[in-house]
């Protein structure tokens, strides 16, 4: 096996399949069968969410997703619980504001990394994760997750109520 790409390189992030085990592993599906894999981030850092090596058990690159936006919706889901689960997100600890403004919502958050400014579109609503708390994504792609958002402070979980059901 190559020590890069198991891949053919003409194959692009759409033609990509990804699920999640029942174990919870992220897998890629390949002709040959599921390859469990794991994530590591690329450079540049001031995208995360972006150009992400998927590597075997023996750290051989099996996949390189460079813009997760062109997988398709589930492949999309698995590597975004994936993401949330390894830890390249900011995790919400308070809501300390949500302006509306023109087809932009601005937050302001507390996360353990320390207080940021974001902004995600209008029609952009935080996704309910599969094992509790609530993901969202920005306008750069950042994501931010909120592991239990009934556990947040009184006037965070007030802030939040209109976007969760």
């Amino acid at each position: 096996m190559p020590d890069t790409l198991l891949l053919p390189s003409n194959k692009r992030e759409h033609d990509l399949a990804l699920e999640r085990s029942p174990d919870g592993r992220l897998m890629v599906l390949t002709a040959d069968g599921p390859i469990a894999v794991r994530l590591r981030q690329c450079f540049p850092w001031s995208e995360p969410q972006r150009h992400i090596s998927l590597r075997d058990d023996r750290d051989r690159e099996v996949a390189l997703v460079a813009d997760p936006g062109a997988l398709d919706e589930d492949s999309r889901e698995a590597l975004e619980l994936a993401l949330a689960e390894a830890g390249f997100v900011f995790e919400v600890t308070r809501v300390v504001s949500v302006d509306e403004e023109v087809e932009i919502r601005q937050w302001v958050v507390e996360t353990r990394q320390g207080r940021r400014p974001f902004q995600t579109h209008l029609d952009d609503w935080p996704r309910v994760l599969p094992k509790g708390g609530l993901l969202m994504r920005d306008v750069a792609g950042d994501l931010y997750r909120l592991p239990d958002p009934r556990s947040l402070d009184r006037k965070s979980r007030a802030l939040l109520w209109a976007f969760v059901d």
